[in-house]
């Protein structure tokens, strides 16, 4: 095994003293950990460092590797253009873990650099490296977009990288815990943010690799957190193998919560099959939830799997309840996956004969014609979840009074645009917040005139 240790590191840029300017006296606890981890990198004497980062490029469906023979960064965003970093890039490590990922069906390497500077999730922890260990290469790979499973498998594919070309590897998995540690945190307070620390730095202490990946996306999103996928890219370099695992530090004085762990490799062990143990809870979940499915949802369900299956969409079955046969009405079909959406469509207005056949053409334009997402694959089918939304006819408000962001869905017009926003999201608590992303999804000015409409869904979940 080429991975020597990885280590979990914060990239606070106020820890570096020519940005901190004394502020950095405040995360004591961080700063040893960094020096720490800093001096055992440096009798490991690796070849290469691997930083997996938050705050390089990122796209969606697609692991973006920075390409090159190299490249330098400084600190100027924030306040330090002394401040300043150059690197040699392994790019034979680099295509490896690209060769690997694209051959595991994950879409990796260096197209659309769009800035070729460090950023400051590798200028950080580097900075504290670099104070006791020079001579390394590196390898900057971003997060995507896609799923928490999909970086674990970038894991094993880095870890089998190093393997295979025998290089001597740190990897650094750059990362910060929750933003909304108190009220004066940068995106405010959430009581998730603790619980959500309280849940990895728990993981991350014992190396539960399983109990990481299985933390819930609505979760991580209401915690504000930036560093979750990168620690689950270095679990993945463990896959099948007892880890040595020890929480370095932990402290979150500025709102921010910043973690620090290290793990070693141990003897080969087939249990740890994390991913696998993961897949079968998460189908496990998926059956339960398909057990419990009222005729809204599992007309969905056969709606998309029919269709996946045969290139066709179902007949309206038989057997229907009598309101999902004879009554019209606008609905929306949501799909998750792990916790995430896969895929969302609707229609404000019926456009078919019945309900039943609106959730048979929302669901499959739901799978298969949502443009933020891929084509829903059978392999994925036993494990989607279904929501069925049923809007009521809309009716006029003359202002925000007659709106409730928990109660009513909403619909801003202005100039042949329209948007819609439907009701109790989560992270939508103001009708404020409801008009404004409902003005971004039509694209209308922050400023214009609009018509506003209400309605009230029945939700089926």
């Amino acid at each position: 095994m080429s991975i020597l240790r990885a280590y979990i590191l914060p990239h606070p840029p106020l820890a570096v003293p020519e940005v901190g300017r004394g502020k950095e006296r405040g995360i004591q606890k961080t700063l040893a950990a960094f020096d720490a981890a800093a001096r055992e990198i440096a009798a490991l004497a690796p070849e290469t460092l691997v930083f997996v980062t938050p705050h390089n490029v990122m796209y969606a469906d697609y692991f973006h590797i920075s390409p090159g023979g190299g490249a330098a960064g400084d600190l100027s965003r924030f306040g330090a253009p002394e401040t300043r970093f150059e690197t040699e890039y392994d790019a034979e490590l680099a295509g490896e873990i690209a060769a690997l990922a694209e051959a595991d069906g994950l879409r990796a390497g260096g197209l659309g650099e769009k800035d070729a500077r460090l950023d400051h999730g590798v200028t950080v922890p580097m900075w504290f490296i670099n104070r006791r260990c020079t001579g390394y290469r590196t390898v900057r790979v971003s997060q995507s977009g896609l799923e928490p499973s999909a970086h674990y498998r970038l894991g094993q594919c880095i870890a089998r990288a190093a393997e295979r070309l025998g290089r001597g590897t740190v990897l650094i998995a750059s990362g910060d815990l929750s933003h909304k540690l108190s009220p004066d945190a940068p995106y405010g307070f959430a009581e998730e943010g603790a619980v959500f620390d309280k849940a990895v730095t728990q993981a991350l202490s014992a190396g539960d690799f399983l109990s990481l990946l299985s933390l819930s996306e609505d979760l991580r999103e209401r915690a504000a957190e930036c560093g979750y996928n990168s620690c689950v890219t270095l679990a993945g370099c463990f896959d099948r193998r007892r880890v040595e695992a020890s929480l370095l530090s932990y402290e979150g004085p500025f709102g921010v919560g910043y973690a620090a762990a290290a793990f070693a490799p141990g003897e080969p062990d087939e249990s740890r099959d994390v991913l696998e143990l993961y897949e079968a809870a998460a189908l496990a979940e998926a059956r339960r939830r398909q057990n419990g499915e009222d005729p809204y949802r599992a007309l969905a369900r056969l709606s998309l799997e029919h269709t996946v299956r045969t290139g066709k969409p179902p007949e309206l079955p038989d057997g229907l309840p009598e309101e999902m046969r004879k009554t019209r009405a606008g609905t929306f079909v949501s799909l998750h996956k792990h916790g995430r959406l896969r895929g969302c469509i609707g229609t404000i207005a019926p456009v078919t004969a019945c309900v039943g056949a609106e959730i048979i053409q929302n669901a499959v334009s739901a799978g298969l014609h949502d443009s933020r997402f891929e084509p829903v694959e059978a392999a994925e089918l036993p494990y989607l979840s279904y929501k069925v939304d049923i809007l009521s006819a809309p009716e006029p408000v003359s202002g925000l009074s007659g709106l409730d962001a928990k109660r009513y869905g909403v619909i801003v017009s202005a100039g042949g645009r329209r948007g819609l926003l439907l009701p109790n999201l989560d992270g939508v608590d103001t009708v404020e917040e409801q008009v404004a992303i409902a003005r971004r999804k039509a694209g209308i000015p922050e400023n214009a005139p609009v018509k506003l409409e209400r309605f009230e869904v029945t939700r089926h979940e």
